[in-house]
């Protein structure tokens, strides 16, 4: 049905309530309501990479793993697998009367929030640190989970945490996060307003801290003005977490749960992730709120419930159980990690060649680890395939493979009675018999994510620097100075100095947490059974003492568009096993009313191993006064080439790119001449240094 009716019967059903009845709704685990035939609901699910925390799933890569394909298609493939899968677990649910917390249709992903400094331990659950590829990738992963039908939702996709909420873990509850109109408009806000306004995302989550004073869901600015009345969405809007409380509580702006509920319903607030919303019907008595903002928030809430067809049936209502982690969804899967790993240095040590006979050492805390390979918000899968596990298989009777953890994640120990890094001599002659190693170090859960979630209390799921744990520099620098040729292999969601293994490594590889069954994809890239294509979506610095304090919101320094330092690992790199290469760039057309720009582009690749690769252009704006410092991502599209072979294709720049935005954050006219950049990578300095290729100029003018 189309929201219009699925609005008009939501008015007819809550105009059959109590006001008592209408209020109930509103909270995430709304009650059944026997009388009217409405069965009790709870609106917490979550999907950030796979349908999480309701049993078994297809386990994707985390999203920032998931963002360094580069890949919409791919992305829109993991979207619509989940709201199948989810589909298919709601179907079996309901007809068990199971309405449990995180078994309906309405999924709270994904977080479009921008990724602006590596310390933030939920960085993790984004698509990186560029608002564009941001606003793509969200695009196409609401659209996967809400499906190709606009009149039937398959589920319902949350954009969140709206609005610029990115760290720190510690204080967003407190926190007020203060941004220029130029920030916000530029950085913060673009990609929640393309999962609006092109992807029609039916839900909007408020975030914890505060933006320029107001507290997110409660804020009139960011969810009447630019969310409503700006962006015209339609859909319905949740809190946080418990997020309402945090009004009167920490934010100081309120000072009761009546008044906290009232400011949360006024401004907009349908659904509430909490319990303030259970004195709304006293904040009705003593007139904070009127029967009518109870009666528009229950018809919001019941006009998604209709769109997905829990009243009246929907054509997904038969898609059976066996649809949850079949072949076809974890084929899916196993794609998604192949093309998220990012090589980051190769001296010619890989592939290996699994015929070759050799010894293969592995070493490391996160070799064996199944936390490793899930990062947070994760489902349960029926099978884990570790690193370890996946080379083991790759291997099997063709060569041996020997094994030491290495040391502890953290701890200075792996045993409690053993002496300090009891597991590196064991770490050393592992690697004194191995031919080459691999060395599978980083972070999981426990260590980065989400302030309460982990067990690294004493930063509340951030990080405090960007090393990697003690122990864990000890047992690198021990395996390096063996001699072998070392693969070092990070398992991590954000950036970590890798100086040393850039130093001395014969490979680097960036896995991320790379799904349940995500060791055969990386024993795959290893052995060479596919090229490793993915590209950084954030940037790893060389140390924070470049970056702004992690309280300052500005851009100023921050990310590759207005870093001032050089990289250790830029933004958008990554190595292949080929050599694809731009051979050329020109624009063909360009349109006179939007401005859109079509750049023909032709590529080859010029080695002797077939790969994927990401060719990317970037826009530089010469003249205008208003343009970031560097340049910006504005067109991306993936490639696949056997080795030799070339293709032509066309790229659209979408007219805006060649925009600027003014102190107060308006879209202005920008300086009229530009260059845009094509290539594999990023046109600075360091980009062409690791990768020895440069981008093909193109330069535009606009008068």
């Amino acid at each position: 049905m189309t929201r219009e009716e699925a609005r008009r019967k939501a008015k007819e059903l809550v105009g059959q309530m109590t006001v008592e009845e209408r209020a109930s709704q509103l909270r995430y685990d709304a009650p059944a309501i026997e009388r009217l035939g409405i069965p009790a609901y709870n609106w917490w699910g979550e999907a950030l990479h796979g349908v999480a925390r309701a049993g078994v799933a297809t386990s994707f890569p985390q999203a920032i793993g998931m963002a360094a394909t580069f890949d919409t298609e791919l992305l829109h493939s993991a979207g619509d697998v989940a709201s199948t899968e989810g589909r298919a677990k709601y179907n079996a649910y309901a007809a068990e009367n199971d309405r449990d917390i995180y078994k309906g249709l309405t999924f709270w992903s994904p977080n479009v929030n921008i990724f602006r400094d590596p310390r933030w331990g939920r960085g993790q659950e984004t698509y990186g640190e560029d608002p564009y590829l941001t606003s793509r990738l969200g695009v196409a992963y609401v659209e996967g989970l809400q499906g190709d039908d606009k009149d039937t939702l398959k589920s319902a996709a949350c954009a969140k945490h709206f609005a610029v909420h990115s760290g720190p873990e510690a204080v967003r509850h407190e926190f007020n996060a203060v941004a220029t109109k130029k920030d916000m408009t530029e950085t913060y806000l673009p990609a929640f307003q393309a999962c609006v306004q092109e992807a029609g995302v039916e839900a909007v989550m408020g975030a914890y801290n505060r933006t320029n004073g107001e507290p997110c869901c409660g804020s009139k600015t960011l969810m009447q003005d630019i969310l409503r009345d700006e962006w015209k969405f339609e859909g319905h809007f949740v809190s946080d977490c418990w997020a309402i409380k945090d009004f009167h509580e920490k934010h100081m702006v309120t000072h009761t749960m009546e008044e906290s509920a009232a400011l949360a319903l006024k401004c907009g607030c349908d659904i509430n992730c909490g319990v303030t919303y259970l004195y709304l019907l006293k904040a009705l008595e003593q007139g904070l709120v009127t029967e009518e903002e109870i009666t528009e928030a229950a018809v919001r809430a019941f006009t998604t419930r209709y769109l997905l067809g829990l009243f009246d049936g929907s054509k997904y209502d038969d898609i059976p159980y066996e649809k949850v982690e079949c072949e076809a969804h974890l084929e899916v899967a196993q794609q998604l990690t192949r093309e998220s790993v990012v090589l980051l240095k190769n001296d010619g040590v890989l592939p290996f060649h699994a015929s070759a006979g050799q010894t293969i050492g592995v070493i490391g805390p996160n070799a064996d680890s199944r936390e490793a390979l899930v990062g947070n918000y994760h489902g349960t899968s029926s099978r884990y395939i570790t690193v370890l596990e996946g080379i083991q298989d790759k291997v099997g009777c063709n060569g041996r493979v020997l094994y030491s953890e290495g040391s502890h994640l953290f701890k200075d120990r792996v045993e409690n009675l053993a002496w300090e890094n009891d597991r590196i001599a064991e770490a050393v002659i592992v690697a004194k018999h191995s031919d080459v190693v691999v060395l599978c170090v980083g972070l999981n859960e426990t260590l980065e994510g989400e302030e309460g979630d982990t067990g690294n209390s004493y930063a509340s799921g951030d990080k405090d620097d960007l090393l990697l744990p003690a122990p864990q520099r000890k047992l690198m620098e021990a395996v390096l100075a063996v001699g072998k040729p070392v693969v070092v292999c990070l398992m991590a969601g954000s950036a970590i100095d890798l100086s040393e293994a850039q130093d001395k490594a014969a490979a680097v590889l960036q896995l991320w947490y790379p799904g349940a069954r995500g060791g055969k994809a990386v024993a795959d890239i290893l052995f060479g059974d596919c090229s490793p294509s993915g590209k950084l979506p954030v940037t790893f610095y060389r140390t924070l003492e470049e970056l702004p304090a992690f309280e300052d919101y500005t851009m100023k320094g921050r990310t590759y568009r207005y870093m001032e330092q050089e990289a250790l690992y830029p933004f958008g790199y990554g190595l292949t096993y080929g050599d694809v290469q731009v051979e050329k760039a020109e624009i063909v057309r360009t349109d006179e009313g939007t401005g859109d720009t079509t750049v023909h582009v032709t590529v080859k690749n010029a080695g002797t191993a077939a790969t994927g690769d990401v060719v990317q252009i970037y826009v530089k704006d010469l003249k205008s006064p208003f343009a970031v410092p560097n340049h910006s991502l504005c067109a991306f599209a993936r490639v696949f080439l056997k080795a030799g072979e070339g293709t032509e294709m066309d790229m659209t720049v979408s007219g805006n790119a060649f925009l600027a935005v003014n102190e107060e954050g308006m879209f202005v006219k920008g300086g009229g001449s530009y260059v845009l950049y094509v290539g594999t990578g990023q046109p600075d300095k360091r980009t062409e240094s690791l990768s020895g290729k440069k981008c093909v100029e193109v330069p535009v003018t606009f008068s």
